[in-house]
């Protein structure tokens, strides 16, 4: 039987986790979330959005085909570790390019299994059969759950943020409440590409990855008014055309040269609640240092 992607179950963003009996706790991962097929017809890699990757994911698809099942569709995440033992999202792209054999699978939910759907079946049902399918050692790694009280747990992996799961919950595609993910931000610095000014709204910095140029999203701009006033001088000073397919009458360009210092939620492929704090010139790092 030929299996099809199905559409993700998304977790609910909290202030700090829930706590009780019935929920169970996991490490969130900083990478890309995943889906592995495997079917008749082989195995496949889906994004989140359900875009096919597998020829992206080589050597991870060669690792979902030994798996001693005739049939899943696992639920996870991509990632690659730092020297520290924790997922790296910026080394992750680069992995993906270059470095096939530095990237894993984190597997965390299982929704069908040799011709079952298991999406009814509460969660630590489905996560038991699916620990029961991923060989230690491997590319594919089972999550497990960690073991303590919701606080204390939070507490000490603050740097890695949690993802908390009902233990008798169903899977249901989407925006869910079954899954809560507690806030965890890191700060990081993006090229500036642009700043966003509408009378009468929050001015919003637009930001790009520094390796790729990529647009990664905006940064509310809540810093100081001195900050504020010396960044939009810098900007009129630095004004250029706009990046290749990007169309926002509102924002004033500039040239490559500015870099930003941005509080950002951390695992998310774009930027998502994300504050610029601060802000320089490339190669002149003390000249536009703020407080």
């Amino acid at each position: 039987m030929r299996l099809n992607f199905i559409e993700p179950l998304m977790p609910t963003l909290v202030e700090k986790p829930p706590e009780g009996e019935g929920w169970i706790h996991e490490v969130k991962f900083d990478g890309y979330r995943s889906q592995i097929i495997k079917d008749e017809g082989g195995v496949r890699i889906f994004t989140r959005r359900g875009l096919d990757w597998t020829d992206r994911y080589r050597d991870l698809a060669k690792a979902a085909a030994g798996l001693d099942v005739e049939s899943a569709i696992i639920d996870g995440e991509i990632i690659v570790l730092n020297e520290a033992g924790l997922s790296d999202f910026g080394a992750l792209r680069k992995a993906i390019t270059s470095r096939q054999h530095d990237l894993y699978l984190v597997a965390f939910d299982l929704l069908h299994v040799n011709g079952h759907d298991l999406r009814d079946m509460p969660l630590e049902d489905r996560r038991e059969i699916l620990s029961e399918m991923i060989p230690e050692g491997q590319r594919i790694q089972f999550s497990q759950a960690l073991p303590g009280e919701a606080s204390a747990i939070f507490h000490l992996i603050d740097q890695a943020g949690m993802v908390s799961k009902r233990r008798d919950s169903k899977y249901r595609s989407g925006a869910s409440t079954n899954w809560l993910k507690a806030k965890c931000y890191t700060v990081e610095e993006y090229e500036l590409l642009g700043v966003e000014r509408e009378p009468g709204k929050p001015a919003f910095a637009l930001m790009a990855d520094r390796k790729t140029g990529q647009y990664v999203g905006s940064a509310f701009i809540n810093s100081s008014r001195a900050i504020r006033e010396r960044l939009w001088k810098r900007v009129q000073e630095h004004a250029g055309p706009a990046p290749k397919g990007m169309k926002r009458p509102t924002t004033q360009w500039v040239k490559p040269g500015l870099i930003g210092r941005v509080k950002h939620l951390r695992g998310e492929e774009d930027l998502r609640h994300a504050s610029l704090q601060d802000f320089r010139e490339e190669n002149h790092a003390n000249s536009t240092k703020g407080n």
